[in-house]
């Protein structure tokens, strides 16, 4: 029977399993983009570790590392480019993308910055510190993509999924940060008070980031993050922040260590990207389990409702499905049989179920990133209020943390909710 002479709850039941299929392809397409986001971010992290390496002068010998690696970086950003272009701008899919196409945006015009500054890096027309701040806001803009591409998923597994790979991404660009301004320091001899703050901020920030991760990774990806954890290499990175601690002005320290911590961080990174690809194959391994469950699906339910429709002709048919034996609360509609009806609330019946157990699951991995982006509000207030830096905004929110015995997402609720100029955190309310 033609699916356009079948009754109008039937039909649009079909619809809602087809709209829920296009949702998802237009899912995978973006965690394609995520995944390749993620590999372009790491050839950028590993590109600026060389390039501050360089730029420091102690190792004018990685020039030729640094050239291979900027090639690298950039046949991936070509790749990117290639996914975006295959995406429509005007073709939304059934979310709102707004700020995922804003974000993406944002990041191109970030990339068409590059080769300008690569080239004042080989020539030494800049300072270690801007070209850091360069690459980060360039990284930044990328990793906002994945958020917001977490953000607008509607899938329970595959929100997870990106949950995850995105705040062990997060958490592996603070330690690219953190590998940076190790270097830096040691190449000055010694640690500054603010250098010293920020160390403590970026490490504080990478726990916070890989805890959230592991609420919501693959248990593959928990044991390589397990074992990378419990390494030598990660011990011995550990020992040489002690080392970066006790540095001061009148106890500076040999500037070559720089090269060490720069060796030492940059496998830690390396490890990382173990755990990072096996994130991006969870995801994408998720994103086609769930299409493939929706296909099977919607077939079914195409081969069900045609059944059911039929069942005007032949009530004996009845017999072939599975039916309540009590009476339905309410009459049956006009042109359906009772058996039909009863039929077509059963699907209705068992779709809404599935459809609130989804909404439940999403709720946990949306709340996860509602928390991050409360965390960098209350941050940039006090930035705008105090004028304090990022390290010392954090550093306010998680003092009074302590002094009030709340979590950190808790406070930075309160603070919003105020939205006036806040006390010191070691005063007492």
């Amino acid at each position: 029977m033609h699916e356009r002479k079948m009754p109008a709850t039937l039909r649009f039941m079909l619809a809602a399993r087809r709209s829920e299929l296009l949702g998802l392809e237009d899912l995978a397409q973006t965690c394609e983009l995520v995944t390749r986001i993620s590999q372009l971010v790491h050839a950028l992290q590993k590109e600026r570790g060389y390039s501050n390496l360089y730029l420091s002068g102690n190792a004018p010998h990685q020039r030729l590392q640094l050239d291979n690696l900027s090639q690298t970086a950039q046949m991936l950003e070509r790749q990117v480019r290639e996914d975006l272009e295959r995406i429509e701008p005007d073709n939304l899919g059934s979310a709102d993308k707004t700020r995922l196409f804003t974000r993406i945006a944002y990041a191109l015009h970030s990339l068409d910055e590059l080769p300008a500054l690569r080239r004042k890096i080989r020539e030494h027309r800049t300072s270690m510190q801007d070209a850091t701040a360069t690459l980060v806001r360039l990284i930044g803009g990328l990793l906002a993509v994945v958020f917001e591409a977490a953000d607008t998923a509607v899938d329970p597994a595959i929100t997870r999924s990106l949950v995850a790979l995105f705040n062990f991404m997060q958490g592996k660009e603070l330690a690219g940060q953190e590998r940076a301004l190790g270097v830096a320091g040691f190449a000055s001899g010694y640690f500054t008070a603010e250098m010293l703050e920020r160390l403590e901020h970026l490490l504080e920030s990478q726990e916070r980031s890989f805890e959230t991760c592991s609420r919501f990774a693959s248990p593959a990806a928990l044991s390589l993050w397990h074992d990378l954890c419990a390494s030598d290499s990660n011990a011995q990175a550990c020992r040489l922040r002690d080392i970066a601690r006790r540095t001061r002005a009148e106890a500076r320290v040999d500037p070559q260590l720089g090269e060490l911590w720069f060796e030492l961080h940059t496998a830690r990174i390396d490890a990382m990207k173990s755990v990072e690809t096996c994130l991006e194959q969870d995801l994408l391994q998720r994103c086609q389990q769930s299409m493939q469950r929706i296909r099977s699906d919607l077939h079914s339910h195409r081969r069900l409702l045609d059944g059911l429709s039929d069942m005007h002709a032949a009530a004996e048919q009845a017999k072939l499905f599975s039916v309540h034996s009590s009476d339905l609360d309410s009459s049956p509609q006009e042109g359906m049989s009772a058996t039909l009806a009863r039929s077509t609330l059963d699907l209705l019946q068992s779709q809404t179920q599935r459809l609130q157990g989804m909404h439940d699951e999403l709720r946990d991995a949306r709340q996860a990133l509602e928390e991050r982006k409360q965390v960098e509000r209350a941050k940039q207030l006090l930035i705008k209020q105090q004028g304090y830096s990022e390290s010392a905004a954090y550093a306010w929110l998680r003092q009074s943390a302590m002094n009030q015995g709340l979590r950190l997402e808790e406070v930075a609720n309160r603070l919003l909710a105020l939205d006036i100029e806040p006390a010191r955190p070691w005063q007492k309310h």
